[in-house]
């Protein structure tokens, strides 16, 4: 089968033909209609995140058609619809026990540490599989994989209240669910912060009050817009130290912190005026969970979150076209989330 690797740090990724990959008892083989590309993709190419092994099919956004089942497996069958969770764990360890799934003792992510789904085949087990309902289709199953479920996660952790004001700063494929989920979770005001016009005009149609930090000062600005109060939470999804700064700054009295863009930059912070004096909380949030996704996808299924405008282009299983993808998402342009259709399907 073909598939689009990584064969290196800071090299275009390469179609390679390598083949269908087999599966075990409690396992499914996926056929892939569609692969979001992910700005964490673009971060594994650069070498800010590491990938192995090397040469590494990558996509962890992944829906598709189970193809064939284990011998074992019982929740999906032949011809099943299904998006894929992309934390591949053991299931019995504490974490996993826990529901927190993504600190596992021997998690594997699809697309980073094992081959994921730029191919038109993928391999999983079987409890990865979230049905997706004909409602969804496959592009935008995808997405909700990570960019949607990512943003879910964030906001699950930042215990958003009704009437609550909130700040993302980051309006791709992660913000513009993170927006309308917030507005989901009872949110009175929502800011999007970007540099990208046509991204914050599609964060308006979703509700959000745009913040262009390219003509503003993001912070002067939304503390003007909530009469010097800040906001009560503030969601960082680019991964700058400017954002990351940004997003400290904008927090009220109590305000709730979360960082979710990847980076190996430093977050400096004025530990009084920033941080103890309006006991403010600063929070990690990495990934989410498996016993998020059925939920997610219902709300999807309903139109609470609508994923219909969010993919903005799909090119074919193209390696010379995911790598100019990739070269956009490292300049911070393009568009909101494209998404990979393997031409066999």
């Amino acid at each position: 089968m073909k598939a689009i690797r990584f064969v290196g740090v800071k090299q275009p990724l390469e179609m390679q033909e390598i083949p269908i990959p087999e599966i075990g008892g409690r396992d499914i083989l996926v056929k892939v209609r569609a692969a979001g590309i992910c700005h964490s993709d673009a971060h594994y190419r650069a070498g800010i995140s590491p990938v192995r092994p090397v040469p590494l099919t990558l996509g962890h956004e992944v829906a598709g058609v189970v193809e064939k089942i284990g011998a074992q497996v019982t929740n999906v069958k032949v011809g099943d619809r299904v998006c894929l969770h992309y934390n591949i764990t053991c299931g019995d360890c504490y974490h996993c026990s826990t529901g927190n799934d993504q600190f596992c003792e021997k998690v594997l992510m699809l697309g980073h540490y094992m081959d994921g789904g730029y191919a038109e085949y993928i391999s999983v087990p079987a409890r990865n599989a979230i049905r997706l309902p004909d409602e969804i289709p496959f592009e935008q199953g995808a997405t909700l994989m990570c960019a949607s479920a990512t943003a879910f996660h964030a906001l699950r952790k930042s215990r958003l209240k009704g009437g609550e004001r909130v700040a993302i700063f980051g309006a791709g494929g992660l913000g513009q669910s993170a927006v309308q989920l917030a507005k989901a979770f009872g949110a009175l005001e929502v800011y999007a912060v970007d540099i990208n016009e046509e991204k914050l005009k599609l964060a308006a149609q979703y509700g959000a009050i745009p913040v262009n930090s390219k003509l503003v000062n993001a912070v002067d600005e939304i503390k003007k817009l909530t009469h010097g109060k800040g906001v009560d939470v503030a969601i960082e999804m680019i991964g700058l130290q400017q954002t990351m700064k940004q997003a400290v700054q904008v927090a009220g009295v109590m305000a709730r912190v979360i960082i979710v863009g990847l980076s190996n930059q430093p977050l400096e912070i004025d530990t009084y005026n920033e941080l103890l004096g309006n006991e403010v909380e600063l929070i990690g949030s990495n990934d989410h969970h498996l016993q998020e996704l059925p939920l997610l996808v219902e709300m999807a299924r309903k139109k609470v979150l609508d994923t219909s405008r969010i993919v903005t282009k799909t090119v074919p299983l193209d390696a010379k076209m995911v790598n100019q993808v990739l070269d956009d998402l490292e300049k911070f342009s393009g568009d909101v989330r494209t998404v990979i259709v393997p031409a066999s399907s």
